[in-house]
């Protein structure tokens, strides 16, 4: 058996934790749907549902993952109680992972690859125009031999980093990248808000406007912030508990939670600051959607003076964000092997970088050749299906997971949980929250997951509706079966 590698130091697991959860997310969504609920109202109502919601989740999949000791392909088996089913959650947890990254890596590529444009100046030019730009995008995903290239150096590159172990590796190259990620952010962020004009922006940003908040409808306002905050700390497919188990017990896992929802949260905050103010200043609607930053803002770039270095920066920012996940789920992959088969690490790399390459095939074709299939309704994709079996199933339905696995008497139990998640120094976990976790939150996320799917089908109406909200609730059914079914003992394993 294998000893478990450990990281060498507290900011070590703070940072990788933070890399994880600091996404696309983060960057991309986060801003847009800023510019569409109106700015500051809607970042206050996220703050309060990132504390209420996804904070006390990611607790327990962190002490989940530090308990066991395992990832999650193993991690319910070892804590279960004896002969309940739980361990099955194993099996779509590490299926949520390999489809993250099946479209994940295709989209890393794509930042790596306007990164590279705007270093080379293809969006400088007097004459450039925002179809010009929109014509770029066109051409990148038209090509599959351009998106193929792109993401299999991300598969690559990201593999690499993890063949080298969780330190020397994982955790040494994730500090440099995260350092270089704030370093860039805030760079940007200064010299947004010093753009002519920019004030307007930074208002609008910064600035409750609870009119615009009711304008928008006040229940569509707090649907979105709730289930920004939900999202935005990747918890529900052990994406963060294989981090808890790479951790001793010197602090209490509160504290450490805090701090990566803090890093996760400043860089969604600072990559508004970048977005929002530039658009004000060049007179762009922030509520663009995802092509306010694939056309719309290089565009903004090439107005700017010094636009082409402003622009590479900003897409290095972004390459930092998507790769810092990249390597943060390959190593949870890549434990899979270890855990399950006792695999070497070198073995696991391997066979996974031409897994993952091949896995992700589907993906890129998606958008070219196989850009008539259209599984999720007109105007989708194979990303679309991916994107949706994630979002909407397996992170929601995972932490529902974590969450009744943490606190009912027919998992671990809020017992065990409270003593792993309070094991050592710093912040204590809030006890008296138990019938909160309990009794509330669940009901909360199956809210968010069953609107989830309300939203993505109720304008393409009800033959489309009512079959996928059957799967839906087949698919909670399921994870009741996981939760009470099976032949429970006393006592755990």
């Amino acid at each position: 058996m294998q000893e478990r590698e450990k990281f060498g130091s507290r900011l070590g697991f703070i940072l990788v934790s933070a890399g994880c959860a600091v996404g696309l997310g983060n960057v991309w969504k986060f801003p847009y749907m800023c510019g569409r609920y109106g700015g500051a109202a809607f970042i206050l109502i996220y703050l309060v549902f990132l504390a209420i919601l996804g904070f006390p989740i990611m607790v327990c999949e962190f002490s989940v993952g530090r308990g066991s000791q395992k990832s999650c392909a193993a991690s319910f088996r070892k804590l279960e109680p004896e002969g309940s089913r739980w361990h099955h959650f194993s099996y779509f947890a590490i299926a949520g992972n390999y489809l993250l990254m099946m479209f994940y890596t295709m989209v890393a590529g794509w930042m790596l690859y306007y990164c590279f444009c705007s270093l080379k100046g293809d969006f400088t030019g007097s004459a450039m125009t925002t179809e010009d730009v929109a014509a770029k995008f066109q051409e990148m995903t038209g090509s599959a031999g351009t998106l193929t290239l792109w993401m299999i150096l991300v598969v690559v590159i990201s593999f690499g980093i993890c063949s080298l172990g969780v330190q020397k590796g994982v955790e040494k190259i994730t500090k440099v990248m995260m350092a270089c990620l704030f370093v860039l952010i805030l760079v940007l962020a200064v010299h947004s808000v010093m753009l002519p004009n920019a004030g307007e922006g930074i208002r609008f940003y910064l600035v409750p406007d609870f009119k615009a908040m009711v304008d928008e409808g006040i229940g569509n306002v707090v649907f979105g912030a709730m289930s920004q905050s939900f999202f935005t700390l990747s918890v529900g497919i052990g994406s963060m508990a294989i981090f808890g188990s790479y951790l001793d017990k010197s602090r209490s896992l509160t504290g450490e939670t805090l701090s990566i929802s803090c890093l996760d949260t400043f860089v969604a905050l600072m990559a508004g600051l970048i977005i929002i103010p530039a658009c004000f200043s060049y007179g762009i609607q922030p509520d663009a959607g995802p092509p306010l930053i694939f056309i719309t803002l290089p565009n903004i770039f090439n107005q700017m003076a010094g636009g082409r270095i402003w622009g590479t920066f900003f897409f290095l920012f972004l390459s930092f964000a998507a790769l810092s996940t990249v390597v943060a789920v390959f190593e949870n992959i890549i434990s899979f092997a270890i855990d399950l088969w006792g695999w070497e690490r070198k073995k696991a790399v391997l066979f996974n970088i031409a897994a993952l390459i091949v896995l992700s095939m589907p993906c890129v074709l998606g958008f070219n050749v196989l850009s008539g299939i259209q599984p999720l309704g007109p105007g989708t994709g194979i990303m679309d299906l991916e994107d949706f079996l994630v979002s909407n199933n397996l992170l929601p339905l995972g932490s529902l997971v974590y969450l009744m696995f943490c606190t009912t008497r027919y998992g671990w139990g809020w017992k065990n949980f409270i003593e792993e998640a309070n094991a050592g120094q710093g912040m204590k976990f809030p006890v008296m929250i138990k019938g909160y976790m309990t009794f509330i939150l669940p009901f909360i996320v199956v809210a968010i997951y069953l609107k989830g799917y309300w939203d993505m089908f109720y304008k393409q109406g009800l033959k489309y509706l009512i079959p996928w909200l059957i799967v839906a609730v087949a698919f909670l059914a399921l994870i009741c079966w996981f939760a009470f079914g099976g032949r429970r003992k006393e006592g755990h394993k």
